[in-house]
């Protein structure tokens, strides 16, 4: 029996990069190891690539006995630690960067990137939206938080919040409100669930809890995260337009998946680009003033990635 290899899998500690890393890892044959990275100032607050890099800025002991086989990293703090142990241990490790690490790719044995940030390289993997470690087995096994009415059809709304290109105040919610009215004005027979994200700001939700608490389930952030079990429970799934993680993780489900388009605050080709690419693989569709089905063969980017990467590392 083939003893399973020794992975790191490596980030700055962020929900978003530890799910990218760990979804990636888990479908690697191994042993994997989660580091949180953290370097002394001034490497803290630069880009790789403009100072040199010595052990000794990094909070981990690179001890050579306990180093891996394959690190994986997602996010610019552990970039550094990735040349640097590259560097240290040359062909004794695999190197694997999840998204741009804004510098050269030739300084990893390979990046997974995703389609939208159009990032080229001889050694560069590309996924459709960011890869994750939601699965169809941990959504199905997601425990029960509320009861839902039996004669509805189940719509969980999933909210992110504002960032560096989108808006989203309280003109985006009470017209998200009006939609939602429409909606049910027109026939009674959805049950409306909504699942608020580390973004989302708690006036946002009061103004949702305000009009709909007695009507829906409106997740104020003071109880367990309903969020997997809304994906589980959902006969139809609507986003906000800010988050691709989100919309990458609630491809999973093979769902239907209606967006609904944020103001942009700053144009971003990154985000225009991430949903043309999903509506025209019929995954999306723009949340207008109706709902209905279609089906798209559920997602599963970092299973597909990590078969590719199987073949390459583990012969």
């Amino acid at each position: 029996m083939r003893t399973k290899t020794n992975l790191w899998v490596m980030t700055d500690g962020s929900q978003g990069m530890i799910s990218q890393v760990k979804g990636l890892a888990e479908h690697i044959d191994s042993n994997f190891q989660e580091k949180i990275i953290k370097l002394k100032w001034p490497w803290s607050i630069l880009q790789p690539g403009i100072l040199p890099i010595y052990k000794n800025i990094f909070n981990i002991d690179f001890i050579e006995r306990d180093l891996p086989k394959i690190l994986i990293t997602c996010g610019r703090k552990s970039v550094y630690a990735s040349i640097y142990l590259k560097k240290k241990l040359k062909d004794k490790i695999t190197t694997i960067h999840i998204q741009d690490p804004k510098i050269n790719t030739n300084k990893f044995d390979y990046v997974v990137s995703p389609n939208h940030d159009k990032l080229k390289g001889d050694n560069v993997i590309t996924s459709f939206g960011a890869i994750h470690n939601l699965t169809e087995e941990i959504i199905s096994n997601s425990q029960k938080i509320f009861e839902i009415p039996n004669n509805k059809k189940i719509v969980t709304i999933i909210l992110g919040g504002e960032n560096n290109h989108y808006k989203l105040t309280n003109i985006e919610i009470n017209k998200l409100i009006s939609l939602i009215e429409k909606l049910n004005n027109l026939e009674e027979k959805y049950y409306f669930l909504f699942v608020s994200s580390r973004r989302t700001d708690l006036k946002l939700i009061d103004i949702l809890k305000n009009k709909f608490t007695k009507k829906y389930y409106v997740w104020d952030k003071s109880s367990i995260n309903p969020y997997k079990y809304s994906l589980k429970i959902s006969d139809y799934i609507i986003l906000t337009s800010d988050s691709t993680s989100m919309i990458s993780e609630a491809t999973i489900t093979g769902k239907p998946i209606f967006i609904f388009h944020l103001p942009f605050k700053r144009k971003s080709l990154r985000f225009e680009s991430f949903h043309r690419e999903f509506q025209q693989k019929g995954i999306t569709r723009p949340f207008e003033d109706r709902l209905y089905s279609w089906s798209y063969e559920p997602l599963n980017e970092a299973k597909r990635i990590a078969g590719i990467l199987n073949t390459k590392i583990l012969k």
